[in-house]
């Protein structure tokens, strides 16, 4: 067996002088047996900083001699509380260990009941409310804007449509110019788009957007529109004055349980232009809102 290196020497102390109580856990060579062993101050640990070897119980231990080794520090105070709690029995102790034991418990089952009803709130919420609605492949084919054809009776011969299929949307949209007979270009566009949200509620956000719509874009009124869907607003815009110059928007927004649509039209106008007599706000909001029924009806199944 390797012998453990020795601690340094104490100043102006004869290396030959009797063994003295040390800090280190083994003899030292020379010596004939263990030396006795002081308790050590608070605080203070082994030379090396290592757990010592016990044999018999108040003796420190020497390598390869029988007993059952423990990493304990043989120089550690012991503590005003012992290291493991006794079990639930009589006395204060048995009550500050039930105490402790019952409020472990108390905690995993408040944990438990906290994560449960988690999972059951959010189940709940895993049926979208999808009143029925379907999104068309192509919804160009599928919406309705017959109200525009007496203004503007020239189809669209290449209309744009888009369409998306998700596990946490479906959605279907279609942009298509609108002109009249004696137009050589649009003379204004109109766009549909319907929203099937399968995994949120997309109310208080529908609601934010376009409630608000004014507060975030100046020169736009909001009004509400009655009778379509759970909620609808319509947003407009008129810079034309009655005159042939300037712009026209409006656009309706419903939200249908979880079901979102949107149909939009908006007409650019300058004095180049063929159309001299464009339609009214007024004209054009009746428009949104016929159609606007006509085609949600028409995405139910």
């Amino acid at each position: 067996m390797s012998t453990p290196p020795q601690p340094p020497q104490q100043p102006d102390q004869p290396s030959e002088a009797p063994a003295s109580p040390s800090a280190y856990p083994y003899p030292h060579p020379q010596s004939p047996g263990p030396a006795p062993v002081p308790p050590a101050a608070p605080g203070q640990q082994n030379f090396y900083g290592q757990p010592t070897l016990v044999g018999q119980p108040g003796q420190p231990g020497i390598p390869g001699q029988p007993g059952p080794p423990q990493s304990v520090n043989p120089y550690a105070q012991p503590g005003p509380y012992p290291a493991i709690a006794p079990p639930p029995g009589g006395g204060s102790g048995g009550r500050a260990g039930r105490a402790v034991l019952w409020a472990a418990v108390g905690a995993v089952v408040a944990s438990a009941a906290w994560a449960g009803g988690v999972f059951l709130l959010g189940s709940a919420g895993k049926d979208a409310d999808l009143r029925g609605y379907t999104a068309p492949s192509n919804f160009c084919n599928s919406a309705d804007y017959s109200s525009f054809k007496t203004e503007y009776p020239d189809n669209d011969g290449s209309p744009t449509h888009t369409t998306l299929k998700a596990d946490a949307l479906d959605e279907g949209y279609c942009s298509l110019s609108l002109k009249k007979t004696t137009s050589s270009y649009a003379d204004a566009y109109l766009s549909v788009q319907v929203d099937l949200h399968k995994k949120t509620d997309p109310g208080p956000e529908f609601t934010a957007t376009w409630e608000n719509y004014g507060d975030s874009h100046t020169g736009y009124d909001v009004d509400t529109v009655p009778g379509i869907g759970d909620e609808a607003y319509l947003v407009s815009e008129d810079t034309t004055s009655g005159s042939t110059s300037g712009s026209l928007y409006a656009t309706i927004a419903v939200r249908d349980g979880w079901v979102t649509y949107t149909m939009s039209y908006s007409a650019y106008l300058s004095s180049y232009d063929d159309d001299k007599d464009p339609p009214t706000l007024d004209e054009v909001t009746d428009w949104l809102k016929t159609d606007s029924k006509s085609t949600l009806e028409g995405l139910k199944d």
